[in-house]
């Protein structure tokens, strides 16, 4: 049945339309490769091979009760890490569609940007960062999941382009666009960017459902240029990045910029907007929250202990005789949900946990 479809050359013919995208797209007949040879699928393009592997992953599935801000939420709108990437993935596939860069791709890697992300967000982040002696961030974790963790051990062998983008995909909080590693791709330009305009939008909601803000504490300047609706600031956002990035249609010199490195971005108004409310979220929400649930930093810190103490309680599959014990146990806690955390740590002995978690409205299940 495989040489019957091969004679129809699905893939290759994609791949040919594909020269029809932006000279600066990333075309997939070109792909770096993997970090091991394959046979190309007759059907898929590598990118489309790669967008597969990563929505049939474990760590995909798990991120349905990963939190974002609110943790292991008992009402069923508020966004999850699943979700969210979801949204992400949703608002990067429009503008890659409009400007003509290889949507595939931009799939891909929203699609697998947070896959490494620890249970109780950047809470949890924060705690294994502070533990770990070489430090713990998402989005080097993301990279693992997907290069060692997954396929029992044996990673899931994605293409450099979305690797890098995974890998590039973080901000800093004071330079949201500009700080941190630039990918080289577009596309991988474009994730970094609808990630921001998709948690920043989210969370507002999320903040206004919990009642932690009201619609008048919002930053007026930012909602008269943005759009004072879920659905305005989106297509406000989304709008101007088009319009501002419209250049690499056509193959254009950048305007203002030295090379097309760094060639997704926003006008200088949207940037400010959006800054605002982004840091409106970090001052009133992220904080709130950050004090709020310090205890979940100390569920990690717990489990963490535990497991330093008695390696033979880790799964076998963590275990790699190649590598020291503290990878496995960071391996081990960043892959586990929230509730699954949660569980873990009232079995180990944190008997205050529940009581904990019960006065933030999350109950045990």
């Amino acid at each position: 049945m495989v040489n019957q479809v091969n004679q129809f050359n699905i893939r290759q013919r994609t791949e040919e339309r594909e020269e029809e995208l932006s000279p600066y797209a990333v075309k997939s007949r070109w792909s770096r490769g993997r970090l091991r040879w394959e046979e190309p699928c007759p059907i898929r393009t590598c990118f489309q091979r790669d967008r597969d592997r990563i929505i049939h992953s474990k760590a995909f599935r798990r991120l349905k009760h990963k939190t974002q801000v609110f943790i292991a939420p008992f009402g069923d709108h508020y966004v999850t890490r699943l979700t969210h990437t979801l949204e992400v993935s949703q608002i990067a596939r429009t503008i890659a569609r409009a400007l003509g860069l290889n949507e595939d791709l931009v799939e891909a890697i929203s699609l697998g940007h947070d896959l490494g992300h620890t249970p109780f967000g950047h809470l949890g982040e924060e705690a294994l960062d502070e533990l770990c002696p070489e430090g713990f961030k998402h989005n080097e974790q993301s990279l693992r999941v997907v290069d060692v963790l997954e396929n029992e051990g044996k990673g899931l062998n994605l293409t450099w382009e979305v690797r890098e983008g995974i890998l590039k995909h973080s901000k800093t909080r004071k330079n949201f666009l500009g700080g941190g590693e630039i990918p080289s791709t577009l596309e991988g330009q474009v994730c970094r960017i609808a990630d921001v305009i998709a948690y920043v939008n989210h969370d507002v909601g999320d903040a206004l459902r919990a009642r932690l803000v009201t619609l008048n504490d919002l930053p007026e300047d930012a909602l008269d240029f943005l759009g004072r609706t879920h659905r305005e600031r989106i297509n406000t956002l989304v709008c101007d990045i088009i319009s501002s990035s419209w250049w690499v249609t056509r193959g254009e010199e950048a305007p203002d910029r030295s090379s097309p490195k760094r060639a997704i971005g926003l006008s200088g108004e949207a940037e400010k907007a959006l800054s605002t409310l982004r840091e409106f979220l970090f001052e009133r929400v992220y904080e709130v929250q950050r004090g709020r649930n310090e205890w979940a930093k100390e569920v990690i810190r717990r489990l963490y202990r535990y497991f330093m103490d008695n390696p033979g309680r880790l799964p076998v599959e963590f275990l790699r005789p190649e590598e020291e014990v503290e990878r496995a146990v960071v391996d081990y806690i960043a892959g586990m949900t929230d509730q699954y955390a949660l569980r873990m740590a009232e079995g180990i002995g944190f008997s205050q946990v529940r009581v904990l978690a019960a006065r933030e409205g999350i109950l045990l299940r």
